[in-house]
């Protein structure tokens, strides 16, 4: 199981927990805003492996743009057989355009570190990539993308600002910091899920991905998000070529009330 599991935690938590297919169009008030926290149990073939913890961070100055940062923290737990896993992964969210500039990720693996960055291009249709492990030199390297291109993070954090409807799907292009393709989700049904944090008015949406290699899915991700203003994602779950991966929500904190926040241009709603 070792073997197996080395990667598979933080590539899941940053490449499904926090990912999407993404609309950003409709509303003039965010879901979501600088100080909120949510924190996820996360279940690998049955047993708990770890934890993520997603927080909105007070607003900053990122390549001379006022930004969110986005924060998503991934821990493993110590049980045998589990690389020892301490990740971060910030993702820039310019919350006026409604679109990502760009991200950068600290991956600690079993006492190896690597350092990612990703900069989005002022015209949103190519990235610089920075790729470093540690004691070694870091690597360039430029990608031409599809114009609106979100990363995994920015992906879901779009999606909560969409008037989710049954039936209906959304899609956009996402690009992890090597590979670039279209993500798919479709609002099945709405119902009643019981939580940790109680019974919960969700929606339960069906994500595809293209994942490949240790994340390949078996089936598409199912994701359930809370049918409020809000839309929290409080449960995923999927099955990957190495076994299934569950995530739920265990603590939530809302964020700070904010003014609205200016509408963005609708895409590709499908």
């Amino acid at each position: 199981m070792r073997e197996q599991y080395k990667g598979v935690f933080t590539g899941w938590m940053f490449g499904l927990l926090l990912s999407g297919a993404a609309l950003a169009q409709g509303e003039t008030r965010s879901a979501f805003s600088p100080g909120e926290q949510a924190r996820y149990r996360v279940q690998y073939l049955g047993v708990t492996a770890g934890s993520a913890q997603v927080t909105v961070g007070a607003p900053m100055k990122q390549w001379g743009k006022d930004v969110w940062p986005i924060v998503s923290m991934a821990k493993s737990e110590s049980v045998a057989g589990v690389w020892p896993v301490k990740d971060k992964y910030v993702s820039y969210w310019d919350f006026t355009t409604q679109r990502v500039l760009g991200s950068d990720m600290l991956e600690d693996q079993n006492n190896k570190r690597r350092r990612v960055r990703v900069k989005m291009g002022e015209d949103g249709r190519s990235a610089l990539v920075v790729k470093q492990k540690e004691g070694e030199t870091p690597r360039e390297s430029t990608h031409e993308l599809p114009e609106g291109t979100l990363d995994v993070a920015g992906a879901t954090f779009a999606l909560r600002n969409v008037a989710l409807e049954v039936g209906r799907e959304y899609s956009y292009p996402v690009f992890t910091g090597s590979k670039s393709f279209q993500m798919k989700a479709k609002v099945e049904a709405r119902e009643t899920l019981a939580t940790a944090l109680g019974k919960q008015d969700v929606y339960r949406m069906r994500v595809y991905t293209e994942f490949s290699g240790n994340l390949a899915s078996k089936r598409d991700m199912v994701a359930w998000f809370t049918a409020d203003g809000r839309r929290v994602p409080v449960r995923i779950e999927a099955e990957l070529a190495l076994g299934s991966i569950v995530a739920e929500l265990m603590d939530y904190e809302q964020g700070k009330a904010l003014a609205p926040a200016p509408a963005a241009t609708a895409r590709n709603g499908l």
